[in-house]
């Protein structure tokens, strides 16, 4: 008996683009051969077209389609990726024109996220985000698997097929929601647990493949899975950092970004995102190698203020710096560290710069409160990490971890 091994071959895929002068259509074609390369398709070709606006029927024109048409013919494609977010109908109308198989960029970046979730969390919110998507788009073949009307022959049992799948997908949402509000609760429960025992958090954010997992490894040995593909790390990861001072607070890896990141996906990672927004600093890593590390950035730095961070202490952290030769001088940042996470330089002046710029709230302090004063000790409890505590003769002894602002009040009461 001879045994055939099954190789999956990736798909050989032609990306389309429609230029109407909203974005960098070349910039967001490029990113999106790199989405279409860590899904694990084989680019064959780019098409661009340029026009004021694209097609409500086909996405592209009449003969740019006819184009599309003899390239997927010629060249074997067996899918086609369209750099923009498509109607139900224009999607029809190409696999009907084309004969294959059509997607549009948010369904591509919702298919990398699928595959990369690993935690529980990650892919409730990957599943809430694709159903949400999926679902104005339920149209087509569900219309014709029932008969519901007025005239004869249109009479059926109940709800059309495509009813059916419509309310099954909007309780599965209702499910969905659930179970993330109950995670969220147990986070902020986290966040506030973490808040009084004094842990301060430092949260990495950044453009995609950065190397954001990869400055985690190096300070935290986290073990992240590191990889130069987008969307390497989906599921965010804490781990202890000491700081010069000896200061013990709690570095973050979330998830990576993009350029016009699907609002499903904005929406369905909020909660994971707002881990940077509730963090003490920030830190925004970008690829300073790459051409558009300029607009890297400005991403970033645009979904944190719509987050609300604009008044966090944020450095800007130049990643990949061992690829420019040296020239670093050039680059001119406030508040910015230029490192290389792969070699470890510039690492010992980014550490330095955290703890300059994170504030200290909290400290150790040995009390002795008189017992005139119980409020105070059970507003030490309530509020502070009690790490000793001795009844004597002249009143409460109370070792703990407390605010300065607190500290600050019964300063009278210091040891």
């Amino acid at each position: 008996m001879e045994l055939h091994e099954n190789i999956l071959k990736p798909e050989r895929t032609l990306l389309v683009s429609v230029d109407t002068g909203e974005f960098d259509a070349e910039a967001s074609l490029d990113e999106l051969e790199e989405l279409a390369y860590t899904a694990g398709a084989d680019v064959v070709a780019k098409i661009s077209q340029k026009r004021d606006t694209s097609s409500d029927a086909n996405y592209v024109g009449k003969g740019k389609l006819e184009e599309i048409k003899e390239l997927c013919e010629n060249e074997e494609i067996d899918l086609v990726i369209c750099d923009s977010e498509l109607t139900p109908s224009q999607i029809n109308n190409l696999e009907n024109a084309l004969d294959v198989r059509v997607v549009d960029r948010t369904t591509l970046i919702l298919d990398i996220f699928a595959a990369r979730a690993r935690t529980s969390e990650g892919k409730l919110q990957v599943q809430l985000a694709q159903l949400k998507y999926s679902l104005p788009r339920l149209t087509g073949r569900g219309k014709q698997l029932s008969r519901l009307g007025a005239g004869i022959g249109t009479r059926g049992p109940g709800e059309t097929k495509l009813e059916v799948d419509r309310r099954h997908i909007r309780e599965k949402i209702h499910s969905l929601e659930v179970q993330l509000d109950e995670l969220e609760k147990r986070r902020n429960s986290l966040r506030k647990r973490r808040k009084k025992d004094g842990i301060e958090t430092v949260a990495l954010v950044g453009y995609t493949n950065a190397g954001k997992s990869t400055l985690m490894n190096y300070l935290t040995n986290a073990g992240v899975l590191a990889e130069d593909k987008l969307f390497a790390t989906l599921d965010p990861t804490a781990r202890k950092l000491v700081l010069y001072d000896g200061r013990e607070v709690m570095l973050i890896d979330t998830v990576g970004l993009v350029r016009r990141l699907p609002h499903h996906l904005v929406e369905a990672f909020k909660s994971t995102l707002e881990e940077a927004a509730n963090a003490d600093l920030i830190l925004n890593v970008c690829d300073v190698s790459s051409d558009e590390f300029g607009e890297h950035l400005n991403v970033t730095m645009n979904l944190l203020n719509s987050l609300g961070c604009e008044n966090k202490p944020i450095i800007s952290v130049l990643n990949k710096c061992d690829l420019l030769d040296g020239h670093t001088e050039l680059l001119s940042f406030n508040n910015s560290v230029c490192i290389s996470a792969k070699t470890g330089s510039g690492i010992p002046d980014l550490l330095l710069r955290i703890q300059q710029l994170l504030p200290n709230k909290r400290r150790k302090v040995s009390l002795l409160i008189p017992f005139s004063q119980g409020a105070i000790a059970g507003r030490i409890r309530k509020d502070g990490v009690v790490l000793s505590e001795d009844y004597t003769e002249n009143g409460i002894k109370i070792t703990a971890i407390l605010d300065v602002g607190f500290i600050d009040e019964i300063k009278d009461y210091v040891i």
